[in-house]
């Protein structure tokens, strides 16, 4: 700025105190480093006193997540398909579980101690999830006598599961266990009073004669004699006649149970009430059993870590479970769960060698056709 003075010209520089200001003229000022002046030219490289951002160094970490956790989200909750995917990612999860107790069975710790660490698992994980959703822990007034009862019957149909598994050939068991989705179905139409179309009945059962054909083999003794022939002689005999009537009753209190999951999960929002209930009831009695009919085992570091994971997959594939029920009707979603049944033979096939034969064959085509059916027409028939 110039101003006159007495004839002469003075000219005065203005030094702004702002904190910019002071960045862009730092060339003509005295810094002081390290107690001792030091006089910086107008030739010297100025830098601003401002940081820049740093550059993340995990990018592609971060973006893989990213991606993920979009795909999380749109199962759970970004497709008109949303309810038979999350069905289908439970049915996944607890083969997976299966496949990891074929490969590292945990056959020192007792049955009863397995569920008691995994319903500790469950209860937990469920809290947490109530926690980060900012939900209230208690379950809400109006669903408290559903959920109680849903609990009471998953708990029972597993304690029954187990019983027939011990008591009854494996091929019997799975057969009781697979024929949980008809009683659901049955229990949807009479209990919840679902419109079910004839679709429904006809996809759920291709996917139980599929089921029949797959077993098949299982179901005879040498191939000497017929399926119907072992049946009539397994209920003649006097040591199977009672595991065969508690895996039927399994098999209708899961269907049941079933029910009651989706009738607790459409009256909420939030379908980790149902995980979180059947934690709180099934705890203190699976701890009652660990330690009334088989004692606690102390397991080693490497069955402990199987048990923990197993709790964790067990959460997720209950949660997937809820979801899919809340979201579809039973005789949609329930078909879904015959996908375990491909997997497990595609798994026999690739890894453990299991020839492959005309039973497998055609079962396995008959259970594809009845899921894609249903998750082609289902949202369809839904929608309309």
């Amino acid at each position: 700025m110039a101003l006159a003075d007495g004839g002469r010209e003075v000219h005065v520089v203005e030094v702004n105190d702002d904190e910019e200001a002071a960045d862009e003229i730092s060339p003509l000022l005295v810094v002081e480093a390290a107690d001792k002046p030091t006089k910086m030219t107008i030739f010297s490289v100025s830098y601003s006193k401002k940081r820049p951002p740093k550059e993340p160094t995990l990018r592609a970490a971060d973006t893989d997540f990213a991606f993920l956790s979009q795909i999380i989200l749109w199962v759970w909750n970004g497709s008109r398909y949303s309810g038979l995917l999350c069905m289908a990612c439970s049915s996944t999860i607890y083969y997976i579980m299966d496949a990891l107790m074929d490969i590292f069975p945990v056959r020192s710790v007792p049955l009863f101690e397995t569920v008691f660490t995994r319903c500790i698992v469950l209860l937990i994980l469920s809290l947490i999830w109530l926690r980060r959703t900012e939900h209230p822990l208690s379950v809400p007034t109006n669903l408290r006598n559903i959920l109680a009862l849903r609990s009471l019957t998953g708990f029972t149909s597993l304690l029954s599961f187990i019983y027939s598994v011990q008591n009854l050939p494996l091929s019997y068991a799975v057969l009781l266990n697979f024929a949980t989705p008809i009683i659901a179905l049955i229990g949807a139409k009479i209990v919840l009073h679902e419109k079910l179309a004839l679709s429904d009945f006809g996809g759920i059962a291709c996917s139980f004669i599929g089921l029949l054909f797959i077993f098949q083999p299982l179901l005879t003794k040498g191939g000497g004699s017929t399926e119907i022939g072992q049946i009539s002689a397994l209920f003649a005999g006097q040591t199977h006649i009672y595991p065969v009537l508690v895996g039927v009753l399994s098999t209708v209190l899961g269907g049941i149970s079933y029910c009651l999951i989706r009738a607790g999960a459409k009256a909420s929002d939030q379908p980790a009430y149902t995980v979180f209930s059947f934690g709180v009831l099934a705890c203190p009695l699976s701890a009652a059993c660990t330690f009334a009919f088989q004692g606690f085992v102390l397991p080693n570091p490497f069955t402990f870590l199987l048990m923990i994971m197993l709790g964790v997959l067990a959460f997720f594939a209950e949660m997937f479970l809820a979801r899919g029920l809340q979201l579809e009707k039973i005789g949609k979603v329930t078909n879904i769960l015959y996908i375990k049944v491909l997997l497990s033979q595609v798994w026999s096939l690739t890894f453990l060698g299991t020839t492959l034969s005309a039973n497998i064959l055609i079962g396995c085509f008959l259970i594809l056709v009845s899921v894609c059916s249903t998750i082609y027409l289902g949202p369809e028939r839904e929608n309309e």
